[in-house]
């Protein structure tokens, strides 16, 4: 998306900061995306937080259908700060849709804030009635008491500890269309954002060698390069690794990942899944790499779903990758969707000259 994540305009602004109003309209907009996803059976989302909400060309609020993917349909897979997750979670290794509308609490709580607070420090707060440390300070005069309480209120409500005590998102939809002030202003007003023009928008840099290949689906080139830069862009996880180099689940994970790169260096692409979705369930390690090369195996192997899948996921562990981005465009010709894959080529491009 155009304007990029909730994240970036709520934590980490540049020129001025996430209006009340806008907030409000981010509220409102997931609640309702959460309702649609409720009412198509796909109550579930998996690691709801201020990365997977998107601003349009529009500046409108966008929910991500990353979360949608299918390994978090069973309830088990659930990755997020410890800090931030649903008690039940905690309990019985397992979410479920109430699961989601606590999620959708602490991204009220991010709003009111403009931080990313703890829960459980956030209901300490509210229970103090102590709403002014709970306030984003950048808002002061921006909004009237009784609205600030107002979305405590519903925040709190989605934070209740007992799942069957918070409400469902039908019930939130309606809560927060009361707080809508301006809706008839737009979003591009509201965030003073100027409108990109289609020759703007249409503008690409040169590609590199790699955005060349996934352009032309060059698969057999795209396996070399993957191979040739090995897991220099995991450096991230390095840091990790040392806190648990001793574990026999490293290792496991280890020797799950190297069974990949033998059977990708020899072209068993078949095995190179099994191997590789072995390391990545055995869940000690994410490596941005490892989703890459999966993503290959799977554009050799026809499953160009999966192999979007995958890249998306490389791109969450590793946003600066432009890697993960040609690959997704490389996934987006397999589907037959040209539009698209073109503007994931020139974000890659943009992304390369940037970093």
């Amino acid at each position: 998306m155009s304007n990029e994540t909730l994240s970036k305009h709520l934590f980490h602004w540049e020129s001025q900061p996430l209006k009340w109003a806008m907030r409000l309209r981010v509220a409102l907009y997931l609640a309702q995306a959460l309702e649609y996803c409720s009412s198509k059976g796909r109550s579930l989302y998996h690691d709801l937080n201020a990365y997977r909400i998107l601003f349009d060309q529009d500046c409108n609020p966008r929910l991500s259908c990353f979360g949608l993917m299918k390994n978090s349909r069973d309830g088990k897979s659930y990755s997020t700060n410890l800090a931030f997750t649903p008690p039940e979670y905690m309990k019985t290794g397992r979410v479920i849709a109430e699961s989601v509308i606590y999620s959708f609490g602490t991204i009220l709580l991010d709003l009111l804030s403009g931080k990313h607070i703890p829960p459980s420090h956030a209901l300490d707060l509210i229970r103090e009635k102590n709403f002014q440390m709970l306030t984003d300070s950048c808002l002061e005069g921006d909004f009237s008491n009784d609205d600030g309480a107002e979305l405590v209120k519903i925040a709190s409500r989605c934070l209740q500890y007992e799942p069957r005590e918070r409400p469902n998102a039908k019930s939130v939809v309606t809560s927060l269309t009361a707080l809508q002030k301006q809706a008839e202003v737009s979003s591009l007003v509201l965030m003073e954002i100027t409108q990109i023009t289609p020759a703007e928008s249409t503008k690409q840099t040169d590609l590199s060698p790699f955005g060349e290949a996934c352009s032309r689906m060059d698969l057999t080139a795209i396996h070399e390069m993957l191979e040739k830069v090995g897991y220099k862009d995991d450096e991230g996880t390095a840091t990790e690794l040392s806190f648990q180099m001793w574990t026999n689940q490293l290792q496991d994970a280890l020797n799950g990942r190297k069974r990949g790169d033998t059977a990708f260096k020899a072209k068993d692409y078949t095995a190179a899944i099994e191997s590789y979705t072995s390391f990545i369930d055995n869940g000690t390690m994410i490596s941005p790499t490892v989703y890459a090369r999966r993503c290959l195996c799977y554009l050799m192997n026809n499953k160009a779903q999966e192999a979007l899948g995958d890249a998306m996921q490389a791109q969450v562990a590793s946003p600066n990758w432009s890697t993960a981005l040609y690959l997704q465009a490389a996934a987006l010709f397999s589907l037959g969707m040209e539009n698209d894959a073109q503007e994931m080529l020139k974000d890659g491009s943009l992304l390369e000259v940037k970093t």
